[in-house]
Formats: structure tokens, sequence, C-alpha cells
């Protein structure tokens, strides 16, 4: 039975993920903000980890403390993210802090806790493959992807997930000797709350966005097919079908998955 980490996993895309993963047999620990365990998604498969704050310093230490003993996991998934809209006229100091500590300072920390205390499948080689450890970033990440029909602003929302990807660079780098591969994924424009609360609900049909669950369907075979050649680069498992300024930029006839530009 494999162990699967989901880090953020109370909604939306880490929800769908975990449920998911619980129903394929494999045993998931989701984590939570919250101080109690929510009350979905439930599964007999999903153990929950409360009080991981993604965007405090000690997350990492304590959730690679809070897994038993025994585990070690196979993927590890990090979903957690912040978005606040922006305009040029309104960025916020404390807003913009906040999106790149979630969305790219707090990952680094929960992957070098977890695999500083030995939590992740290692490989120095032979048939046993090594862990995957999956940063769910944006194709809003992408600067080659920034096209001036799109506009401006929003630019934590857009730096802190091209930060992310960097993060994942260099991580694939630092762990490709312990056999550990590094994805970097865009999961798909998705109808959640999070989209809903920012108001990009408005663009859900013109953009393609889909259910949580449906994103999960595409990403858990790409995760399953992810080889350490593939590691420390950036992927869109769905393609560009929901990527709005693709056929600008990448031109039209684009495969699924798609490798997408920095």
């Amino acid at each position: 039975m494999p162990s699967i980490l989901i880090v953020g996993a109370t909604r939306g895309l880490g929800a769908a993920l975990a449920t998911a993963y619980a129903e394929s047999g494999a045993h998931v620990f989701a984590t939570a903000r919250s101080t109690t365990p929510p009350a979905t998604p439930s599964h007999a498969h999903i153990t929950w980890i409360p009080c991981i704050d993604i965007a405090s310093e000690g997350a990492g230490p304590t959730l690679a403390s809070a897994l038993p003993a025994s585990v070690v996991l196979d993927v590890v998934v990090v979903c957690a993210g912040y978005f606040v809209t922006e305009a040029f006229e309104e960025a916020r100091w404390a807003e913009e802090v906040k999106m790149y500590t979630t969305c790219a300072v707090g990952p680094l920390f929960v992957v070098q806790a977890l695999v500083g205390a030995g939590k992740v499948r290692t490989s120095l080689g032979g048939d046993d493959a090594g862990g995957k450890i999956v940063l769910v970033s944006s194709e809003s990440g992408s600067i080659a992807l920034r096209h001036p029909t799109e506009g401006g602003g929003n630019y934590a929302h857009h730096a802190s997930k091209s930060a992310l990807n960097m993060v994942g660079r260099l991580l694939a780098l630092d762990l490709a000797p312990r056999g550990i591969a590094v994805a970097l994924v865009h999961p798909g424009f998705m109808r959640t709350e999070m989209t809903a609360g920012v108001g990009y609900d408005k663009y859900w049909d013109a953009g393609g966005a889909v259910p949580p669950a449906e994103a999960a369907a595409s990403l858990i075979p790409f995760v399953d097919a992810f080889t350490l050649e593939m590691s420390g680069q950036f992927w869109a498992p769905r393609g560009a079908r929901d990527i709005g300024t693709a056929p600008a930029v990448l031109g039209d006839n684009l495969p699924a998955p798609l490798q997408l530009p920095w």
C-alpha cells in the first residue's frame, strides 16, 4: 500500500486528491490548518494531521514528527496556496508577503524537514524507485506565458508561483542523488472556493475550468508515470486546454501532458 502525503487537503484539489488516492487503496496522510480534523474528506485510508500551517516556520518539523515512525512516503503533494487579487495601484505588503510565504517559502522548508527526517523514500539505483515530490504551481508562474492581451496586476500571485518553480528546480538538483523526483505542475484552471473568492468564477465557462476531482483524475496518472528524468521540469498534465495565452505564445495543437516554459 503506497503512502501519500497531501499538504493542504481540506478543500479544492487537495481534498480531491486525498479522496482519489484513498479510494485507490493508498494510505493518505492529509494536513489541515485547524486544530481538529475536518469532517470531509473522510475515508478509512485518510489519516488527518491537524495544526499544519505551511506559512509558519515550524510547519515542516511539526509535520515530520507527526507522521508515524514507520512511515516512508512514496508521494508528497504540496497543494497549499493563498491568492489575493492586486492591481498596480493596490499592491498590499502584508498580502504579498503571505502569498510568497505560503506558495514558495513554506514548501521548501516542508520538503527539507521531510527529507531530513527520512520520511521520503530514497533510491540509490537499482530496481526500487525513489519518492516523488509534487509542487502544485500554476501556469500563472510562467514568465513566457504572460502575454500583453492578459495585462498586468496580481503581482504576488504570479511571482510567488515563479518563485515556487525555481524552488522546485533547485530541489530537483539537490534531491536527484537520493533518487527523489520533483514535479512542478499546473493542474488546471479549477472551479474552487479560491478562484471564486477572487472573482475568477466569471471566467470558469470561457476558460474551461473543471471541478477539482477532474483535475485530480488527470494529475494522479501523470504522477504515477513521472520519472527522475522529468524531475525539475514544469508540466501541465491536462495540456494547454485552459491556458488562455497558450495559442498566442506556444501555437496550436499542443500535446497533453505539456511541458510549460519558464
